[in-house]
């Protein structure tokens, strides 16, 4: 199966190469981002492409806005190549199915975290403190346990390395209040309706980032949305506290990674061809049973 590690548009100025997506400056303050087949662990690329990956993070996402669409509005303008500017249907071909050109939005420079379980790096803090991002929660949680209500906790957006979760508080002092109480209800309005309609599907949604730009004065979600790269998705069949569930994420691969002696710098190791099948498999996976269509 083929796949997409890099693309390359001689006629396009290169915005950015990120773990996943390549972004492109398109004329009229718009830009063409393209998820490729790369993926990252520990924020590592990895050396292995995952065939599919990036048409299914793009279908959800296009997805979810459709969803979510009264609730924020995104800096989608289409994800049609058809309708593209002329210059850039010439690469349909590559563009098609993993493309979405977009407004220009300044980035809010925080992922904006909602978590309804208790995992991750949010289960590690709770364990040596008892909060997670600064917010006291009850004693005796187990890992994955259902937290009493969904919570907003935030992490500076690093380009490179580690992001870090930090207190509400804190995102307040850097972005504003008035910001940052804007993004919390943002964050947790599209958390709930997502995971309300996912538990319909039989998919628990244990947290998920989003991230929000401004253009015309105007508050935007923008990049990838509840895809298994920004989320954790748990099948609901699986489900049980006190241990990490199953998942149709990208954790299947920190799984394997785990299990190796490497020190989570790169160069990362390759992914054996039954990692890489297995996790194309869980995102095609997590694509069906969400939508109820095959991609």
């Amino acid at each position: 199966m083929a796949t997409v590690v890099q693309t390359s548009f001689p006629d396009l100025p290169l915005v950015r190469r990120g773990k996943v997506r390549d972004v492109y400056a398109v004329e009229g303050d718009r830009l063409l981002i393209v998820a490729t087949d790369r993926i990252s662990a520990f924020d590592v690329v990895l050396p292995n492409a995952i065939p599919e990956k990036g048409r299914v993070l793009t279908a959800l996402t296009l997805f979810w806005l459709d969803l979510i669409r009264d609730v924020v509005p995104s800096h989608l303008i289409t994800a049609d190549v058809a309708r593209y500017p002329a210059p850039l249907r010439k690469y349909a071909a590559q563009l098609e199915g993993r493309s979405m050109l977009v407004r220009r939005a300044a980035v809010v420079p925080f992922e904006c975290v909602a978590r309804g379980y208790l995992a991750g790096s949010g289960w590690k803090e709770y364990q040596k403190t008892g909060e997670v991002c600064g917010i006291p929660l009850p004693a005796g949680l187990r890992e994955a346990e259902k937290l009493p209500q969904a919570i907003f906790t935030p992490a500076t957006k690093a380009e490179s390395g580690h992001d870090q979760n930090i207190s509400e508080v804190e995102m307040a002092k850097a972005a504003g209040a008035e910001v940052t109480a804007t993004l919390k209800r943002l964050t947790l309005a599209v958390y709930t309706r997502a995971a309300d309609y996912a538990a319909t599907r039989g998919i628990i949604i244990a947290d998920t980032k989003f991230e929000f730009g401004r253009a015309g004065g105007e508050i935007l979600l923008v990049d990838e949305v509840l895809t298994p790269d920004s989320s954790r998705f748990w099948p609901a069949s699986e489900y049980a506290p006190g241990m990490s569930p199953p998942s149709f994420d990208k954790q299947y691969v920190r799984d394997y990674l785990e299990t190796l002696t490497w020190n989570k710098q790169p160069p990362a190791p390759p992914l054996p061809p039954e990692v890489v099948r297995r996790t194309t498999e869980k995102y095609l996976e997590a694509y069906r049973l969400l939508t109820g269509r095959s991609l």
